[in-house]
């Protein structure tokens, strides 16, 4: 039986051959979807790994045994700025021959030496030295290779200094080892993305883009089922049995998914340098990073075929319990409410974890994730019971044709119509729900402070806390006339205020003293202060009283605005100095006012990190907000990539589940023609029989999608939904439309299938 299977497959005609080629597409664009949405995945994981020696120094157990009569590395990493883009800056001091070596690089860097990404050198070379390598004392003396970088286009630089100078730093460390433990297990290491957030991340995706490309193979590998239905029938009429049947049937699907799984291997191989530049992790890919292992291979290769041919054995049940039981097909039965039921819970299992939101990140895992998997595959199971609503209700107010034939035929099978738009369904309310969350999350941990007056402000903060007798630790020494002449001579620069320690030990003027019945106990913290004369030059930051020479000042001035128990005065209170004395007292804080054009920033910033060398490097307010809200365009990246390839995907399963409806249904259509009906009359038939259900479940969709994401937020933050901005609104007409226009493409062929010959009898 598997030689006739074979024959029947290859050598029954055009119409089998098409059917096979169809098919053969189908699962191939599915499977390179699911072998490059693994490949992302693993990319992900060997681009995490790649930052691991960057933590270096940041735990105790770096994972790698230090070698015998190693000597120890003085080690400290700082990030750096150029324009949006971030600088890994690491310095060392070897104090030994034997010092660890970092990965990328032959030897250590001696004093005045560097080593840079190749980015960094390209960067370094096509920038002005005073917007950018002046920060950089030395020459460059070789390039780090590609294996210690976590993407092509990584920036990073590593500097060589004496012992002496790096040990003189307080947040230098000696390190023994270079760190191997990758980020993804180890809990505090600041570079990388740890354990929590790598599980985060690949089940997001997983999630959003496996289930689409799944649904695709599944509707591809059902493709002309009807039709084989019917031929299966015939045959066990004649005399076979149920199991020469289903031998049959599975090596007709099993042919088609095994062309289609090597096709789609080909496409994976094809397009993985267009798959490394996708921009899934903010960052681009290493083409060799974007691999299949073992596993993945094997279960794509294995699993399709094998799920093929099961779907082929359960499509086929009718036949093989009676040959009758095709030719005398009943109507299905109509879908309950009680599909309904699984959605209900899912809103109601959110709802409950409003006030009762788990401490842990695990627990919280285990608590928003059932609830949210409840609505989407609650949404599959209602999507017939809705379809069959609507259609009804439209073919109970309509009198044309068309719309009476589209509502009959929905109503009496809902689920065929409603399994054809799933896909995009899903898509729709897997979007709707990651813009409300984005949304809402951006718009609370935005910038209140939101004038690019304000974003545009370079800070560099030399705060290192206070002594127990509330003084400032380590503050630095005030900024030589010569280098503050030369910062407010930059152009772009419109003002310069330096902000120093206070010795009268005035409080912070914006913390407000403890309640009556507070739990905070102590006095508030100490203040800075300020000349009037600079502050009056940044004027974003407020302005002194009339006549006064000096004020007191926050030390935090980066942060103000952000904290809600902070009041930001008009007027800061009058200090009891003299300008002149203020001037000569120890630096906090430089706020540098700038008019956010790119030389005027990163010159201000190298001369700030020239002047304090040993001290964090100085960003703007809107970088530093960048910073803090680097979690949610992650997350925002992350929402683009499901947006970008699920639509697509589910436009693709869509198309195949039209074009195969057309397929099982030509012969009905084709009498329906020589009865006299118009072409126009069907293809309208056929937009309807689609556009129904996608238009009536869409809507619950959006709406469940809100519904979760407002239900998340309440719980897990206490925000709520805003309205989504104007994109979304296009990105939603845009899917619609595009998934009109699929379906509109298929109705071509509507023409050419139903001819007169299709209405002869076999």
């Amino acid at each position: 039986m598997i030689r006739f299977g074979l024959r029947l497959t290859l050598a029954a005609g055009r119409e089998s051959v098409a059917r096979l080629v169809i098919v053969a597409a189908a699962v191939a664009l599915g499977v390179g979807m699911l072998l490059g949405t693994l490949a992302a995945i693993n990319a992900t994981n060997t681009q995490n790994g790649r930052n691991s020696w960057l933590d270096s120094g940041a735990v105790a157990d770096s994972g790698a045994a230090p070698a015998a009569g190693t000597q120890p590395l003085w080690w400290l990493i700082r990030a750096d700025r150029f324009q949006d883009r971030t600088i890994g800056r690491v310095d060392v001091a070897a104090t030994g021959p034997d010092s660890p070596l970092p990965p990328g690089i032959p030897k250590l860097p001696g004093p005045g030496q560097y080593y840079a990404s190749p980015a960094m050198a390209k960067l370094l070379s096509g920038t002005p030295a005073d917007q950018l390598a002046d920060r950089y004392p030395g020459q460059r003396i070789g390039t780090i290779g590609s294996v210690a970088l976590p993407a092509p286009d990584s920036l990073i630089i590593v500097i060589g200094h004496t012992p002496g100078e790096l040990s003189a730093d307080p947040e230098a460390r000696q390190i023994t080892s270079i760190m191997t433990k990758p980020p993804s297990e180890c809990a505090s290491c600041p570079v990388g993305t740890n354990a929590n957030g790598m599980d985060l991340i690949l089940s997001v995706v997983a999630a959003a883009l496996i289930f689409p490309v799944v649904i695709l193979i599944g509707t591809a590998t059902r493709l002309a089922a009807t039709r084989r239905e019917q031929r299966f029938a015939a045959m066990r009429l004649v005399g076979a049995t149920p199991r020469q049947i289903s031998v049959v049937s599975a090596v007709e699907s099993t042919v088609a998914a095994v062309a289609g799984t090597v096709a789609g291997f080909g496409l994976f191989f094809l397009l993985r340098p267009l798959l490394a530049t996708v921009d899934l992790t903010t960052a681009r890919f290493f083409t060799s990073d974007v691999a299949l292992n073992l596993n993945d291979v094997l279960a794509v290769a294995l699993g399709v075929p094998v799920a093929a041919a099961v779907a082929a054995r359960i499509a086929l049940r009718r036949v093989r319990i009676s040959p009758l039981g095709v030719t005398r097909r009943a109507t299905p039965r109509p879908p309950r409410i009680y599909r309904v039921l699984p959605l209900a819970l899912g809103v109601l299992e959110l709802s409950y974890f409003i006030g009762r939101r788990p401490h842990t990140s695990a627990g919280q895992v285990r608590a928003f994730v059932p609830g949210i998997l409840l609505i989407l595959g609650g949404l599959v199971l209602a999507g017939p019971w809705l379809t069959m609503v609507g259609s009804r209700l439209m073919a109970r107010r309509t009198g044309r044709p068309a719309v009476l034939v589209a509502g009959r035929r929905l109503a009496d099978d809902p689920k065929a119509g409603f399994r054809a738009v799933s896909g995009l369904v899903l898509a729709l309310c897997v979007t709707s729900g990651a813009v409300g969350v984005i949304d809402a999350l951006t718009a609370e941990r935005g910038v209140p402070q939101g004038s690019t007056s304000v974003r545009d402000v370079l800070v560099g903060s030399y705060f290192h806390g206070w002594t127990p007798a509330g003084q400032p630790v380590d503050p630095e020494s005030p900024l030589p006339d010569p280098a503050l002449a030369a910062l407010r001579a930059i152009p772009g620069v419109t003002g310069v205020t330096v902000v120093h320690t206070d010795p009268l030990g005035t409080s912070d003027p914006v913390v407000l003293p403890p309640a009556k019945g507070s739990l905070a106990k102590g006095p508030p913290p100490p203040g800075a202060l300020v000349d009037c004369a600079q502050l009056a030059t940044t004027p974003a930051f407020g302005v002194c009283g009339p006549g006064a020479e000096a004020a007191t000042i926050t030390p935090f001035l980066g942060s103000i605005g952000l904290n809600r128990d902070e009041i930001w005065p008009a007027h800061w209170p009058t200090a009891t100095i003299s300008a002149q004395q203020v001037d000569r007292l120890p630096v906090q804080l430089v706020v540098v006012a700038t008019d956010g054009s790119l030389p005027a920033v990163e010159r201000a910033r190298t001369l700030l990190a020239s002047s304090y060398p040993t001290e964090r490097l100085p960003e703007t307010i809107g970088e530093d907000r960048s910073d803090m809200s680097a979690e949610l365009r992650g997350y925002q990246q992350l929402a683009d990539v499901v947006i970008l390839i699920s639509l697509p995907i589910a436009g693709c399963s869509l198309a195949v589940a039209v074009a195969g409806g057309l397929s099982d249904r030509k012969r009905p259509f084709s009498l329906l023609r020589l009865t006299g009906v118009r072409l126009a009359v069907l293809r309208r038939v056929v937009l309807l029989e689609s556009a129904l259900p996608l238009l009536v479940v869409a809507v619950v969709a959006i709406g469940m999608g809100f519904v979760a994401a407002q239900l998340f937020l309440q719980a897990q933050y206490g925000y709520s939904v805003r309205a989504p901005d104007l994109s979304y609104y296009l990105l939603v007409l845009l899917g619609l439309a595009a998934s009109l226009g699929v379906i509109g493409s298929t109705l071509p062929l509507l023409e050419r299938i139903t001819g007169p010959e299709t209405a002869r009898n076999e």
